[in-house]
């Protein structure tokens, strides 16, 4: 973790300001007439602010077309002429025993349904697949696997959303969403 992280180019004639951050715990940052950032990092989710206290916004706030930043936890940020912040990373969450116990259930109940087209078993059954396989390797899960997932199950537009074990699967995603 780094406190107080500034990135300045005072000899950018008319290309704006800087950039300043206050905190900044994984991300990238560029500044200047030709800027590029990008992150492709994986995250795991973890509370990095724990008695860190906030994050004060840097006293000097960057010149016209600047960018002041509180606190940075990962992303991309670029300001200038031809800023340019790409974003790619992916945040994963530990998967709790609750969730990776009931996405297991689900999958167990899958081949009991009757099945039509469209009625969306197949895209639940490829979450589900994705999810546990992930689980089970890592101990963690991709966030947009989890929202995907939840969606589906939450929708009503698939014929899975009635299950109890659909449900226990949607509320678990949705408690480590929060």
């Amino acid at each position: 973790m780094t406190d107080r992280k500034e990135t300045r180019n005072d000899n950018d004639s008319g290309a704006g300001g800087g950039i300043a951050i206050g905190r900044m715990t994984g991300g990238a940052v560029a500044a200047g007439e030709r800027a590029q950032a990008e992150d492709r990092a994986e995250r795991a989710r973890r509370d990095d602010r724990a008695g860190a206290g906030l994050a004060r916004v840097p006293a000097e706030p960057p010149r016209d077309g600047g960018i002041a930043v509180g606190e940075l936890s990962g992303g991309a940020v670029a300001a200038g002429r031809e800023a340019r912040a790409v974003d790619s990373s992916r945040d994963l969450l530990a998967v709790t025993p609750e969730l990776l116990e009931a996405v297991t259930a689900l999958r167990g109940q899958l081949p009991l349904l009757v099945r039509s087209d469209g009625d969306g078993v197949d895209a639940v059954g490829d979450e589900l697949a994705g999810l546990e396989a992930e689980a089970r390797r890592t101990g963690r899960a991709q966030r947009g696997r989890l929202v995907r997932l939840r969606a589906l199950l939450s929708s009503g537009a698939t014929a899975v959303g009635g299950l109890a074990s659909a449900a226990a699967v949607a509320e678990a995603a949705r408690r480590l969403l929060a």
